[in-house]
């Protein structure tokens, strides 16, 4: 799949991980506070809120946590006003970075994302220095067992899906990012398990890296999505399976 590197599918499968580190919370409360307050309380009009929902409940968040959560974005209850903002990096052997956040005081993530890129042999750049190197995507997963390969290309591609591959035993089925519901809602009505369902920054060219830059790109990865504010991390850096076992050791 283009620009979907075997790195991502690692990230995919390390959210159980992320959730004993107890931070998966805070994010979610954090996207569904601001997707009710840019498109309202109602999950049925409001494809972002109905996403994150859908999330809160993958990772089993008690309902009034989410209730809570929505009321705050639509006012009704008193909470923090986060800003959307997304930081551009560099890491080693010329790899780009977005760091996309939600934050509740910009000049203390600014310095928080800068020493974290410092420390991790990365350089935080300007605004438009590594944009250009990702396009937007719409990605839904299955696991390999929710359908054949004849089956997604009948149903994803028939409703738009433009490709369909199949990575660590899970399927991956690339869409353009106006027909991500689309696509989901198809499969669904196929009676075909959607796991999740979400947009996505691809790399246009991604990078091997091997070696110690393979090393220090994924620390530098890990080391961003584990601060409270960012909410996801796109780059464009690819890991060969040889080089991830070796790292895995």
């Amino acid at each position: 799949m283009s620009g979907h590197s075997k790195w991502s599918t690692i990230k995919h499968k390390k959210g159980a991980a992320d959730a004993k580190r107890g931070k998966i919370f805070t994010k979610l409360i954090k996207e569904i506070t601001v997707a009710a307050r840019m498109g309202g309380g109602d999950p049925g009009g409001n494809p972002r809120l109905r996403k994150a929902i859908d999330d809160a409940k993958a990772q089993n968040m008690p309902n009034d946590n989410v209730t809570r959560a929505i009321k705050k974005g639509t006012g009704e209850l008193e909470g923090l006003t986060y800003e959307e903002l997304t930081y551009e990096g560099t890491g080693p052997n010329g790899t780009f970075f977005l760091v996309e956040v939600l934050t509740d005081n910009r000049n203390r993530t600014a310095a928080e994302i800068r020493k974290i890129f410092d420390k991790h042999n990365g350089t935080l750049g300007a605004a438009g220095s590594a944009a250009w190197a990702f396009e937007p995507k719409g990605v839904v997963t299955l696991e390999e067992s929710a359908a054949t390969e004849e089956q997604l290309f009948e149903t994803a591609v028939g409703a738009g899906a433009e490709d369909v591959s199949l990575t660590g035993g899970e399927w991956f089925v690339t869409t353009a990012p106006s027909d991500l519901d689309a696509v989901r809602d198809a499969l669904e009505k196929a009676k075909i398990a959607v796991k999740n369902a979400q947009f996505e920054k691809h790399a246009k060219n991604p990078k091997t890296v091997g070696g110690r830059d393979a090393q220090v790109c994924i620390n530098l990865t890990e080391a961003l999505e584990d601060n409270d504010d960012v909410q996801k991390v796109w780059s464009d850096f690819d890991v060969s399976e040889e080089e991830l076992a070796q790292l895995s050791q």
